[in-house]
């Protein structure tokens, strides 16, 4: 008997290696997950906003037989409920059939995306043009939002109290907008900026008019103009843009990338493909044993503060309303809820690998991306996740047949960032981050790989008992 060690068959027992996703699935399931983007390309493109993601979200509920949830309402194992704060986040459940004291499955993304909003007072003529000052919202690279087509999305409050919607630059008959750039010709001063400082805030402005109103002796008579259109389309005069929340967003639609199609391109990945996974799971759950939830939130990308942010209560209240319906403690509840915290991962681009350290870097098609931490250099910010929860979740994947993968959010000491993970946390839940890996992201046209896509879905339901 020889005592000759085979040296490959040891590697193989005993590496970690992950391999892309296209090699290791069968036509079968890669056409599956081709079939499951065209739905989520739909879901980008009707939900650019979080007021517009939230009621798409709602609409997919109640076709789905899910109701609207009221404090009080009667609740038993297999009921399907909603709930809808403020117009811009929703949370749906579907109640278990084990004692609810033993916590809940939850999965929280978010659904507002970096842009560009309209300050109190935008609309100003310069020039004999018309353009709106903007406020950029969440963490862009500004010189990104020059010289790209923009649609205008949002609500106006009116004097009377009158809600106007307005979603105006997505339809193909429809004007666009633009903020202008400078000809490489006469840009010799700007050049010599730092790039973050190519394009400055306050020249974020967008372009919307340049026709007069019809009078010799009219001055401003391009604002004129533009306002009586607006009036004439929307009964609104200026000072209803003090209470009003419109939104510029890059007007391109979702699109396949590549010859092999195999990636899609679209403004709003980060987190809208987290938030649609974790929605479509939760749709198909029917009959879990823990109640299974999902969050879909809104203001992320600035913090999360605000009460349509997860630093509010809304959470916190809804699960405490179904468990005192289920006869629970609410604290009981949340003590013993478990969650994955849906956001994507930077996925390391070979144009700019010195940002990644390449061991625990997140590559498109090597599946959904489980991250420990976030935060910034020494964790700042974050929630950790115990070994423990990182061992279940890590079992519960490989049961699955889940392609998954570790990333964390560059090098250690190159910058990081955050994600709700760590309020969850603060609410004494068992929290990881699970999502996509992105490239570009943050920028107008982010790109994630399909077979991603799919295995965050898989993910979310699993991890839900669907």
């Amino acid at each position: 008997m020889s005592n000759e060690i085979d040296v490959k068959e040891l590697k193989k027992s005993l590496f970690s290696e992950k391999k892309n996703a296209g090699a290791l699935l069968c036509d079968d399931d890669i056409n599956k997950a081709d079939s499951f983007c065209e739905n989520y390309k739909k879901f980008l493109d009707f939900g650019k906003t979080e007021r517009e993601a939230c009621s798409y979200s709602e609409k997919l509920a109640r076709e789905n037989g899910f109701v609207e949830y009221k404090s009080g309402m009667n609740l038993n194992a297999g009921d399907k409920i909603y709930r809808i704060n403020r117009g811009k986040a929703i949370i749906l459940a579907v109640i278990g059939t084990q004692d609810i004291s033993q916590g809940i499955n939850l999965c929280a993304a978010h659904i507002d995306s970096p842009r560009l909003d309209l300050k109190q007072n935008p609309l100003y003529e310069e020039c004999e043009m018309a353009l709106f000052k903007t406020h950029y919202y969440g963490g862009i690279k500004k010189y990104q939002w020059t010289t790209i087509p923009l649609a205008l999305h949002g609500v106006i409050i009116k004097a009377n109290g009158e809600k106007v919607e307005v979603c105006i630059g997505e339809n193909d008959d429809e004007p666009v907008f633009c903020i202008t750039d400078l000809l490489p010709h006469l840009a010799q001063d700007q050049m010599k900026r730092t790039l973050a400082q190519g394009i400055k805030g306050e020249e974020l402005n967008i372009l919307i008019g340049s026709r007069p109103f019809k009078s010799d002796d009219s001055s401003e008579a391009v604002k004129l103009n533009i306002l009586k259109l607006l009036n004439e389309k929307y009964g609104i005069v200026e000072d209803d843009f003090i209470s009003a929340e419109l939104e510029a967003v890059p007007a391109f639609k979702a699109r396949d990338i590549g010859f092999d199609r195999s990636m899609i391109g679209a403004y709003g990945h980060d987190d809208r493909v987290c938030a649609y996974t974790a929605l479509k799971a939760i749709l198909d759950c029917e009959s879990p044993q823990k109640t299974a939830c999902v969050v879909l939130t809104d203001k992320e990308e600035t913090g999360s503060d605000g009460n349509t942010g997860l630093q509010s209560a809304y959470l916190k209240y809804f699960i405490a309303d179904i468990a005192e319906a289920l006869g629970a403690k609410p604290r009981d509840v949340i003590s013993a809820t478990k969650c994955l915290s849906a956001d994507v991962n930077a996925a390391f681009d070979p144009t700019f690998p010195e940002v990644n350290e390449r061991r625990n870097a997140a590559f498109i098609n090597k599946g959904v991306v489980i991250t420990k931490f976030t935060g910034a250099r020494g964790k700042s910010g974050t929630s950790d996740a115990s070994a423990e929860f990182v061992g279940e979740i890590r079992s519960l994947l490989d049961k699955a047949g889940i392609i998954w993968q570790t990333g964390e959010l560059g090098k250690v000491d190159m910058g990081g960032g955050g994600t709700v993970a760590a309020y969850l946390a603060n609410l004494n839940f068992e929290v990881i981050d699970a999502g996509v890996p992105v490239l570009s992201m943050h920028a107008p046209f982010e790109i994630v790989s399909k077979l991603d896509v799919y295995m965050t879905y898989r993910t979310f339901c699993a991890f839900m008992g669907v």
